[in-house]
């Protein structure tokens, strides 16, 4: 937050008015009577979280210890002990100096553990499945076979209903969900409720025996070798020809087809030739598994003037991407995917590929600096999961992923861009899209340079975020530029990016001439953006309407990441990550002038109600402690169970 946001004029010499507000440059204008100091600002919210009543508070043990939470979370080392509290010995001197020297910044206080501590005595997968076949692993297994004694040592219950058994009839954590109390029997068996049972819905996820293939290098990508052996011979003209597209019949599979036995010979297609025997299909025969679609057939991608959220990276999970569908989003994007793990078959990184059946236009970002893998990554997603287009992330400007050549580092590599863009697109059979800044160095602009050569590459529409990568989120996107590169990329469709916080910047952006509008920041700061673009109007929304968004935000987590140990502290994080980004929102009531603009911070203020100036605390201790009376989102608690920092 921002201190010293205005200053009150009061000279009477100088002809001002008494109490007018001068808002600082870069800090959000909020009238005078909700302003506040930091000391007066923290001070009124220890106040007020003292007058809780005590019956709120959580159980503890004779020790004085909380028993909502795994031992490893409690853990605080003291001055010369170890972890098993034995002294330590004399150490050197410098090292002395070393350990005194304390971390700076918010709870860091709090131990490191990794998620494996947080539950020593991990319970069989057997059992938490309910197999009736025995333990595969026997006596080597080194997980706990006695649910007995894994009860005795879990820690409480979170809250007394579990939204995975509310919503879906069957909870597949069992006893390891952390509001099993829920739906446990008397004698610990998982109940179900058999009118209700149903699948999670999403789609996209790893098969087990496609992730072994991948580890074992078993999978073969004819098609994409086929389109690098040609893209060595020397650029192909035109976007692409239809002299490259092999006339020969292929074992290839078609996107979006079923897992059959016999239909996962696509996966690892060691036949030149056509199938020697009839080809088992599930449901009717067609001959999209051995004709390729001409690149006049591909589906094409016809966005034009809908809202698109922006691939966001952490903070773009799936559950967020839901909340932002339900405020009207058109179109979604996952987080960027590293192409390289994705061939490798990493779980964490095929987890954002994710898609949930709200979202009816879904696209999958994809980061690589090479051909070779960035066109086998296509070639793999094309047959295996369910999207409508595949995004190339040539924006990125982190140093891990600039220093080996991705993201805005190929827009110097301009070989290698081409043949990522030309092999990609046509081993795919779904349009192909590329996200860009305007350029590596802040004064040397290369978009316009470029946007011409990847229309004629086979682009179906490109995205232009207005900074370049030296900017990164510093300055004021550079609208009049992105209106010189609609120009240059005609007739392909231009998408615009940056600074979009409100209806009247939606529609500024709408006057350049572009496309659509991708909204990145935005969409953090306030969800229900999209909302505002639609009906054309400001929101001033409430607190507990903006606490209903969290609570949904941990329902859909809960659904998505699980409600065992693991799942509800994945939840807890990304829920940390995107308060980070809410508590700079400034309700619109408190607006000196509306709107918020995107680069302005807000000042130290109290709000209409205690909630709403808790929302705006920038410090994490503060969120623990967001409620209101008759919150639900975990049971009686309230919010603070999910995000408790320990």
């Amino acid at each position: 937050m921002a201190e010293g946001a205005a200053v009150v004029s009061a000279e009477s010499d100088g002809g001002g008015d008494l109490g007018t507000v001068e808002p600082e440059r870069g800090v959000a204008p909020i009238k005078l009577q909700y302003l506040t100091t930091k000391e007066q600002f923290h001070e009124f919210l220890e106040a007020k979280g003292q007058e809780k009543p005590s019956q709120e508070s959580e159980a503890v043990d004779p020790a004085g210890n909380d028993l909502a939470e795994p031992e490893a979370k409690r853990i605080r080392l003291e001055d010369g002990q170890t972890e098993d509290g034995q002294a330590e010995e004399a150490a050197e001197p410098g090292e002395q100096l070393q350990a005194q020297k304390r971390a700076r910044g918010q709870n860091k206080c709090r131990p490191h553990v990794k998620p494996t501590h947080y539950d020593k005595n991990k319970l069989c997968p057997s059992l938490v499945q309910e197999s009736a076949a025995r333990c595969f692993y026997g006596d080597r297994c080194r997980f706990l076979h006695d649910v007995g004694h894994y009860l005795e040592t879990k820690p409480a219950d979170l809250g007394p209903s579990c939204v995975l058994f509310e919503t879906f009839g069957r909870c597949p954590y069992g006893v390891t969900c952390r509001f099993a109390g829920a739906h446990l029997g008397p004698e610990g068996q998982n109940l179900v409720r058999e009118g209700l049972v149903q699948a999670p819905p999403v789609r996209n996820g790893l098969d087990k025996a496609l992730q072994q293939q991948l580890r074992k290098r078993k999978i073969h990508f004819k098609r994409a070798e086929q389109a690098l052996r040609q893209l060595s011979r020397g650029p192909l003209p035109g976007p692409t020809p239809e002299a490259t597209v092999p006339e020969g019949r292929e074992a290839e599979g078609a996107p979006g087809q079923d897992n059959c036995d016999i239909q996962l010979a696509p996966q690892e297609p060691d036949t030149v030739g056509p199938p020697s025997g009839p080809l088992r299909t599930c449901g009717p025969l067609t001959d999209e598994d051995v004709v390729r679609l001409r690149p006049h057939e591909k589906r094409r991608l016809d966005i034009s003037g809908k809202l698109y959220l922006a691939p966001l990276t952490t903070c773009g999970n799936l559950p967020f991407r839901r909340i932002c569908k339900r405020f009207g989003a058109d179109v979604t994007c996952g987080e960027m995917a590293v192409c390289t793990n994705l061939l490798q078959g990493q779980t964490s990184e095929w987890a954002l590929l994710k898609r949930h059946p709200c979202e009816d236009i879904f696209g999958v970002q994809l980061e690589g600096a090479f051909p070779d893998t960035m066109t086998k990554c296509a070639e793999l997603l094309n047959r295996t999961i369910e999207v409508d287009f595949v995004d190339i992330n040539v924006g990125c400007p982190i140093d891990l992923v600039f220093k080996k050549g991705g993201g805005c580092a190929l827009m110097n590599r301009l070989a290698k861009f081409q043949q990522i863009v030309r092999g990609m697109n046509q081993v795919l059979d779904v349009p192909l899209t590329v996200k860009l800044r305007t350029g590596v160095q802040e004064r040397v602009n290369l978009a316009h340079r470029l946007l011409p050569d990847l229309r004629d590459w086979g682009a179906a529409l490109v995205t232009l975020h207005g900074r370049s990568r030296e900017q990164r989120y510093t300055k004021l996107a550079d609208w009049q530029y992105i209106e010189q590169c609609v120009a240059a990329a005609r007739p392909m469709p231009l998408f615009g990016n940056g600074d979009v916080l409100s209806y009247e910047d939606a529609n500024r952006a709408l006057q350049t001439g572009v496309a659509g509008v991708m909204i990145a920041r935005g969409a953090l700061l306030k969800p229900w953006l999209f909302t505002e673009i639609k009906e054309q109007r400001h929101w001033d929304i409430s607190s507990s309407e903006r606490l209903d968004i969290l609570r949904d935000f941990t329902h859909y987590g809960l659904e998505h990441w699980g409600s065992d140990t693991q799942g509800v502290e994945k939840t807890r994080r990304f829920l940390l990550e995107w308060l980070s980004f809410l508590c700079r929102y400034v309700p619109v009531g408190l607006l000196e002038r509306l709107p918020q603009r995107i680069n302005e911070r807000p000042p130290y203020y109290l709000g209409r109600d205690y909630l709403e100036t808790l929302m705006a605390s920038q410090k994490a201790a503060d969120w623990i402690r967001i409620r209101c009376p008759g919150t639900e989102a975990l049971g009686d608690r309230g919010i603070d169970d999910l995000v408790g920092l320990g």
